[in-house]
């Protein structure tokens, strides 16, 4: 394969890992000039910059079926970038969320990992438990950008065409000239080093020297990663494994805590609900992230960018608001809100915070910030859950099920694979004028037959895990896991669904987000269209 120079993106990052100075300031020094990473602290230190800054969620929602464009009405409440992203077009206009961003604060990350890794070699390799610990979660935040950096740039893996299908270069040494030389390889191979990664780090994982472990690859967050790579991998066993793990004995004990953000209510404020939900105490959030987002207006009661919005047909005939297996959204424990008005029409849980982070006082300019849960125990619940149903443990999958279910509802239901299959097989599929909670599913992997158990059981996973990851940007991968398709429709006035203006199927190569314009540019070889 040809190699080729992607100078701008990657290289510009080799000095990140020990500072965030700018690619000018990088540029004025040799490498040799760099500061000594020589010691355990700061190893460590160092180690807490191989996390990403910038995040998936506005970028997943927004090319998901989670939203829709509300017409003419809301026309003003957009932006160029995000017409962009809503249509599936290749990114023109870059911002905050932007594509580039995430490629390059992952390519950042992974450059801060990969000098860590040669630093504890440096000194004599993992000989300390401080050290043993600090390695592994280099590893793992290595895996897990490029973790990201595959699902959001290339076709979704599968053991049938990931062989063939591109991948991004996976980058796992420290670099020091500048003008190496990567090659784009395929998602099988980025698969297969990830895969090296986790297995190298999971002996090592140790939560000893962290302060605020939340914030780290801590034990629990390293089992939940690595069961949400098996299941994207296929592998149906280790993912469940590897999710016990995590959940131990109890699961029911480590979800979180909807009464709580009940009782805050509906006011301006939705920050006492945000609060609880990234609450670094509790037992559900395994790791927290921070990131450069506007996610908490875009899950908020604002206007912000609400042309295309989770609005309340959407809300009431596929997810928060839907009837489901369980009832509807009057018994859910925290009750979705919705907002309309002028220039709003949305219905959300309030989960995300709106941070500002002033850089100019005078002119009241800086960043929109959020925190995260990167990994939580409902999801790696529902995850374990999935496994299970392809495993055709249906039991085993009930069971997780109906933990998830009864701490998000005031449901009495229990469900069975009998009672699953019964309902979900009546409902019929969605069509773009005539939604429901249930969409036909084209994964590469096999499923049996639809109306069978499995594939009602999925479709039972898929709903709650939508309803779950609600404004997290979570929909998008399962979304290229199973092959959905989805359609771009446009709500009139009435709020019902007037005209389709695209469609996405289950192959269609924008499934594969277009890698950033100046990396094409620097040679690095364009997804294809």
């Amino acid at each position: 394969m040809k190699k080729n120079n992607i100078l701008y993106s990657i290289v510009l990052l080799a000095c990140a890992s020990i500072s965030l100075a700018s690619c000018d300031s990088y540029l004025d020094k040799m490498p040799d000039n760099r500061a000594e990473v020589n010691s355990e602290d700061k190893i460590a230190s160092l180690t807490t910059s191989a996390y990403p800054t910038s995040d998936y969620i506005l970028l997943n929602e927004y090319m998901s079926d989670n939203v829709d464009d509300m017409g003419p009405t809301f026309a003003n409440y957009t932006s160029r970038f995000l017409d962009k992203v809503y249509s599936w077009d290749d990114a023109t206009d870059e911002n905050n969320e932007s594509s580039e961003n995430l490629w390059e604060s992952c390519y950042k990350a992974i450059a801060s990992a990969n000098q860590s890794l040669k630093s504890i070699e440096e000194v004599g390799g993992p000989t300390t438990t401080k050290l043993k610990e600090t390695k592994a979660e280099a590893l793992l935040c290595r895996a897990y950008s490029h973790f990201i950096l595959t699902n959001e740039f290339c076709m979704n893996y599968n053991s049938k065409t990931s062989i063939n299908d591109l991948g991004i270069p996976y980058i796992t040494e420290s670099e020091t000239t500048l003008n190496p030389k990567y090659e784009r390889g395929t998602v099988a191979h980025d698969y297969e080093m990830i895969d090296k990664d986790i297995q190298e780090a999971l002996p090592l994982v140790g939560d000893t020297h962290y302060t605020v472990p939340k914030y780290h690859f801590n034990s629990q967050a390293a089992y939940a990663f690595a069961a949400r790579f098996y299941l994207f991998y296929e592998k149906w066993d280790k993912a469940a494994e590897y999710a016990s793990v995590c959940l131990g004995a109890s699961p029911k004990t480590m979800l979180q805590n909807w009464d709580k953000m009940q009782s805050y209510g509906v006011t301006n404020s939705l920050t006492p609900r945000c609060n609880v939900y990234i609450d670094a105490s509790s037992n559900s959030n395994f790791l927290l992230l921070t990131s450069i987002s506007a996610a908490g207006l875009f899950g908020g009661n604002y206007s912000y960018l609400s042309k295309y919005s989770h609005n309340t047909y959407l809300a009431s005939t596929e997810d928060l608001l839907a009837n489901n297996i369980y009832g509807d959204s009057h018994d859910m424990r925290c009750a979705p809100m919705t907002f309309t008005g002028s220039g709003i029409n949305r219905v959300i849980v309030a989960k995300l915070p709106y941070m500002f982070e002033e850089t100019d006082p005078v002119a009241k300019t800086g960043y929109y910030r959020t925190v995260y849960p990167a990994f939580k125990a409902d999801l790696t619940l529902l995850e374990r859950a999935e496994a299970y149903i392809m495993l055709k443990e249906y039991t085993k999958a009930c069971d997780d099920l109906n933990t998830w279910m009864h701490n998000y509802t005031n449901s009495n239901v229990v469900l069975t694979p009998q009672n699953i299959e019964t309902y979900y097989k009546a409902l019929n599929y969605a069509t773009w004028n005539a939604p429901t909670i249930k969409k036909h599913l084209y994964p590469a992997f096999a499923i049996d037959a639809e109306g069978s158990i499995q594939e009602c059981m999925l479709q039972c996973a898929l709903s709650f895990k939508r309803i779950e990851t609600s404004y997290e940007g979570f929909r998008w991968f399962d979304i290229k896991r199973y092959g959905i398709n989805i359609v771009r429709r446009t709500i009139n006035a009435a709020g019902k669904p007037e005209a389709i203006t695209d469609s996405l199927t289950t192959n269609d190569l924008r499934r594969a987000i277009q890698i950033p314009f100046k990396v094409r540019e620097a040679g690095l070889q364009a997804n294809p269209r």
